[in-house]
């Protein structure tokens, strides 16, 4: 039997504000925890971080042998530097050669999105499925997809990244903001969480955060109630796109607007319009769904995939 399937696993979840590290047993039981601010701005203070928490592992459970797997808000380029990351001191930087060379041993990395997809596929919402896209819902919007319980990446190393991909079907009066990538109308400048603030300041003039939108809405405010039915509609749009390319078995939603509880309704309601095989003639069978294991997908996402990592070796 192969050592690393009966190891316990590390995942370390690199976030621009937080750092969280988690041990899980080789069932995926929680055997550690520990979260510490991210070093902001700062490349080798970020190193120093992630290389403090895996010797807090060792010492809080006084056992070395976890593989380790680590969830970046960018990803390795094919060169092994870091592109696409918020986290802008990461960019360019040889994130995985830097952190096994202070840390003496392998370490798997990836983009947090794809670990949200592996922590789903392999024992949250999408356990089972052929098939899954997982979005991350927050300040800015990524993804990542499993297929057959892998890790989808792609030669550029950018399967998945949706949130930078223009929103499909606009109208004619709608928005096309600019993106920080040097595009207009992406996805992610109109169902992000800042993207869901802009439009409602844009409509109504009030500058409120997406928390205080769904909030007042609930509360019975109309102007915030109709911000969240436009943001409803693109997330429906933006979707259907993404099951027009993959067909996905289930479509995993994490990140902070995925606590909106209505999008799981609101979202299927909608999206036959756009999708092929959607309309009266068939139902589209995609699973719209929060992850199951809320904020620690990311973390447990990384645990697994340096797990894989091991048995590969």
């Amino acid at each position: 039997m192969n050592v690393a399937a009966q190891a316990p696993m590390l995942g370390i979840d690199l976030g621009g504000t937080k750092t969280e590290a988690a041990l899980l047993d080789a069932a995926g039981a929680l055997r550690w925890r520990r979260r510490v601010p991210t070093p902001a701005g700062d490349y080798e203070g970020t190193v120093r971080t992630v290389a403090a928490l895996v010797a807090a592992a060792v010492e809080a459970t006084g056992d070395a042998s976890f593989s380790i797997g680590i969830g970046t808000p960018g990803a390795p380029a094919a060169s092994g530097l870091m592109k696409n990351c918020n986290s802008t001191c990461l960019n360019g930087r040889p994130l995985q050669r830097d952190l096994e060379t202070v840390l003496g041993r392998s370490v798997a990395l990836a983009n947090d999105a794809n670990c949200l997809a592996l922590s789903e596929a392999t024992d949250g919402a999408g356990a089972g499925c052929d098939i899954v896209f997982a979005a991350i819902l927050g300040t800015g919007v990524g993804a990542g997809i499993a297929v057959h319980g892998r890790v989808l990446e792609g030669p550029n190393r950018i399967a998945g990244e949706w949130g930078h991909n223009p929103l499909p079907w606009l109208g004619d009066d709608e928005p096309r903001p600019p993106c920080w990538c040097g595009q207009r109308g992406c996805i992610e400048t109109l169902v992000s969480g800042g993207g869901l603030a802009r439009d409602h300041a844009r409509v109504s003039g009030q500058a409120l955060g997406s928390e205080a939108i769904a909030s007042r809405a609930a509360a019975g405010d109309a102007a915030c109630a109709a911000t969240l039915e436009r943001h409803a509609d693109r997330l429906a749009r933006a979707l259907a796109g993404v099951v027009n390319l993959l067909d996905p078995d289930v479509i995993v939603l994490g990140g902070g607007l995925s606590r909106l509880a209505h999008l799981y309704e609101r979202i299927p309601a909608r999206w036959s319009r756009w999708v092929f095989s959607g309309g009266h003639a068939d139902r589209v069978r995609t699973r719209l769904v929060p992850a199951r294991h809320g904020d620690a997908s990311g973390v447990r996402g990384a645990a697994w995939l340096g797990r894989a990592a091991a048995l590969e070796r």
